[in-house]
């Protein structure tokens, strides 16, 4: 089978695409013949060498969709479309690969509106935003901030709130043009920073309460900004880095109003979390409530031109490889 493996983490040009054999199935695995695979942020972590844990020669890819081939007994069945996430392209070869053989317990049915490209791009994105309104306390009638409506935290956070009853859903982002990309898509509560202060914005929106709950996947200055628009006993949860692994925090911003502030790893959540997350994301998409955003597929043999193009050409959506 075909794969693109990362032969070092040296940036780009470590990826390679090498011929390897089908993996074989053991027990409690299902091998899924990939047909598209998600890109992220975690992608180029890992290939720059900045994560802790991983070691090459590796495939990346930690989210994708495919069709069950043998192994998955009758909850899913040989040819079910299925999407998935897990340690996959971290801590063991990944989803960049014509075959994966995957943990049963990792595995999602895909509802039949959603086609293949779009599944692989829903898992790491609807599962941490889920996970995290659910760790922070979300319920209907919150109001919500999810900084960078362009990415894929940003946008998951911002319509799961929406769907489930929030009293505000906002977002945020550097760009006008992207600021005006969203507002075409129905984001009508993107704050454009390059017009007024983040904390001004949320202000301005709900009226001088605040955000109930942050959910930051971008971390650096933005986290800082972010923390200045906390209601009263608000929550952040903190799940990123793509800005920046460090910032600086006016400490009064979370003493005044009681706040709170925890750190989220996925890789860390219980299945048990990740099994009614997966039940709240399939719901939402089979009644349309939410759909993801893919701002460009390409072909697995340009995964470094994708990879490239989400890291430095920060596009508006997902950026997903077929397979």
């Amino acid at each position: 089978m075909r794969a693109m493996r990362a032969e070092t983490f040296s940036g780009y040009q470590g990826l390679k695409l090498i011929e390897l054999p089908k993996p074989a199935i053991t027990d409690g695995k299902v091998l899924v013949r990939m047909t598209a695979a998600g890109v992220t942020p975690l992608d180029h972590t890992i290939l720059s060498g900045k994560f802790h844990g991983s070691k090459a020669p590796l495939i990346l890819g930690n989210e994708g969709a495919g069709v069950v081939e043998e192994g998955g007994g009758t909850d899913f069945p040989v040819g079910s479309r299925v999407m998935f996430f897990g340690a996959y392209g971290a801590f063991e070869d990944g989803t960049d690969s014509e075959w994966v053989a995957v943990r049963k317990e990792d595995l999602c049915l895909i509802p039949d509106n959603i086609d293949d490209v779009s599944a692989a791009s829903i898992p790491v994105a609807y599962l941490t935003a889920q996970v995290a309104l659910t760790l922070a306390g979300f319920r209907a009638g919150k109001t919500v901030l999810a900084p960078a409506i362009g990415g894929s935290i940003g946008n998951a956070v911002t319509q799961l709130a929406r769907a489930l009853g929030a009293k505000h859903a906002m977002s945020s982002t550097t760009n006008h043009t992207k600021a005006e990309r969203a507002k075409t898509l129905g984001f009508n509560e993107v704050i454009d920073t390059s017009l007024e202060k983040l904390p001004d914005g949320v202000r301005r929106i709900t009226s001088g309460y605040g955000a109930d709950i942050i959910i930051d996947g971008v971390g650096g200055e933005v986290l800082s900004q972010a923390l200045g628009a906390l209601a009263s006993e608000g929550r952040v949860i903190t799940l990123g880095y793509s800005a920046s692994r460090q910032t600086t925090i006016d400490v009064t911003n979370l003493i005044v109003p009681q706040a709170s502030i925890r750190g989220l790893n996925m890789f860390a959540q219980p299945k048990t979390t990740i099994t009614d997350a997966w039940k709240v994301i399939v719901s939402l998409l089979e009644a349309g409530a939410i759909k993801p955003i893919v701002a460009k597929a390409f072909p697995l043999t340009e995964a470094a031109a994708a990879l490239r193009y989400l890291v430095e050409g920060r596009p508006f959506g997902r950026v997903v490889l077929t397979i």
